[in-house]
């Protein structure tokens, strides 16, 4: 049973789907007008963990994360500029194109971390339509008004405003949110921008109301409505996002259809360098090439984000890294050493791998626990090192296919995918990529006698292998 905690409700709930064994899954996206840091990794993560778990536990998953290319000003007081203007400008070069740049680069650093993409990235400039509409809607049933410089949604028209952050609206002093300006409240909020001066800015579009361009929490409405068909399933964002930016897409939505957006809202916590918030100023805002340039996997990057709860703070330090990066070795040294043992039955560790299938799942069931079970992973190594340590008789097929299973969650790429063979080979099992790859692991470190224990479990498997120049060709025994 998969238990998630719902940030409406402040607790865990058993999650229950809309259409049975189906999933749908929005989560907010990155502002595009620059390279995305580690903190924007993690979350990339966290909503990768989601996915896998839901998968995992048999549901189909329809996932959408939006892209930020307009709108998203650089304070939340609804004023300063545009950041994707911004960007363009630092960078000389268009919005368009420097929003382009940096969801390609986006999606490559995703990749690298082995985060599955998701159904679909959903730009806000291919839904200002929606968004004007949206707020035609709203505007009709009075909840705008107009100043000098936007549209803004009045809070005050709609009593629930507070409940989700459980923010004091009656209470709230103006200093301690945004600055207020025209305002009617601090909780107001802009659904559409005039330009201070039509045709200076690189986006903007006519409107009712004049030339402008949309806020910033107004896309997810429309995108999430959409393309899920609101309402859906679950919500996912930083927590950052509570008090504000999704409090202020509730309160849009609840406003126009009177029905809520969705039915769990899930938020990613924050990454922190050397226990203090990242800063440009003390060049601590990290992206993962920097991670990469100084050697490590960005796996390791990965692992390290798993060890702590997505809902918890967790630090980052070149000191983490480093234990990280040992532990992933630690993990795929655990994998060459059980693969070059002999498939001999053990009924001892065949009951100790179903103990530990039970208490993973039962770990990651529980709101994401992804340190929990990676504990259950570690215990299980060290018991099976022991083992064969005593010269026990290992399972080596049985252990693989547990460690295929555990990776459809962890990510790690501990075992090969087999459908990413290359060309010169047939095809073969999972059990025998794994060894092709340890081999070819022990080969490239001039480890002959490995490789050869591991050509000979292959030939266990009814397989024949061969070097070449074009690498190791496989053959099945006829």
């Amino acid at each position: 049973m998969l238990k998630l905690y719902n940030t409406t409700s402040r607790s865990v709930e058993k999650f229950k789907p809309i259409q049975p064994k189906r999933a749908s899954i929005y989560s907010c996206g990155p502002t595009v007008y620059s390279r995305q840091h580690i903190g924007n990794m993690r979350k990339g993560i966290f909503d990768d963990i989601l996915r896998r778990t839901l998968r995992f536990n048999g549901y189909s998953t329809y996932s959408v994360t939006n892209i930020t290319d307009v709108g998203h000003l650089v304070s939340d007081a609804d004023d300063g500029e545009d950041k994707m203007e911004t960007g363009a400008s630092a960078n000389n070069t268009s919005a368009q194109e420097i929003a382009q740049t940096f969801t390609t680069l986006w999606k490559e650093d995703l990749a690298k971390l082995n985060v599955l993409p998701d159904n679909h990235y959903p730009k806000a400039t291919d839904y200002i339509k929606e968004q004007i509409n949206l707020i035609k809607r709203l505007e009709k049933k009075g909840f705008t008004y107009i100043i000098k410089d936007g549209v803004y949604f009045d809070s005050a028209k709609f009593p629930e405003y507070g409940d989700f952050a459980n923010i004091n609206v009656e209470g709230l002093d103006a200093g301690s949110r945004v600055s207020i300006g025209e305002k009617k409240a601090p909780t107001d909020f802009a659904l559409w921008k005039f330009s201070p001066e039509p045709g200076q800015r690189q986006q903007e579009w006519d409107s009712p109301w004049g030339v402008g361009f949309p806020g910033w929490h107004s896309e997810c409405v429309v995108m999430s409505d959409t393309l899920l068909h609101a309402p859906f399933d679950i919500h996912t964002g930083g927590k950052e996002h509570i008090s504000i930016h999704h409090t202020n897409e509730i309160a849009q939505f609840k406003a126009d259809r009177e029905v809520d957006m969705a039915n769990y809202w899930l938020h990613g916590y924050h990454l922190t360098v050397d226990k203090k918030k990242m800063s440009k100023s003390a060049g601590t805002t990290y992206i993962l090439d920097d991670i990469i340039n100084k050697g490590y996997n960005p796996l390791a990057f990965r692992l390290l984000m798993l060890m702590a709860h997505y809902r918890s703070d967790t630090d980052f330090s070149w000191t983490a890294m480093d234990q990280a990066q040992k532990s992933l070795t630690r993990l795929n040294d655990f994998v060459t050493r059980v693969s070059v043992q002999p498939h001999q039955k053990n009924a001892e560790i065949s009951l100790l791998l179903k103990k530990f299938r039970k208490q993973f799942r039962l770990k990651l069931n529980n709101d994401l626990d992804t340190p929990q079970a990676l504990a259950e992973v570690f215990s299980l190594i060290k018991n099976i090192h022991t083992m064969i340590d005593a010269d026990s008789p290992i399972p080596r097929r049985h252990i693989l296919k547990t460690l295929i299973w555990t990776d459809r969650i962890l990510g790690l790429n501990l075992v090969p995918d087999p459908r990413k063979e290359s060309s010169h080979t047939e095809s073969i099992t999972p059990e025998v990529t794994i060894l092709l790859t340890e081999r070819q692991k022990a080969r490239d470190k001039k480890d002959f006698a490995t490789s050869d224990q591991l050509r000979d479990a292959i030939a266990d498997h009814g397989y024949t292998v061969k070097d070449t120049s074009e690498g190791q060709l496989i053959s099945k025994n006829r």
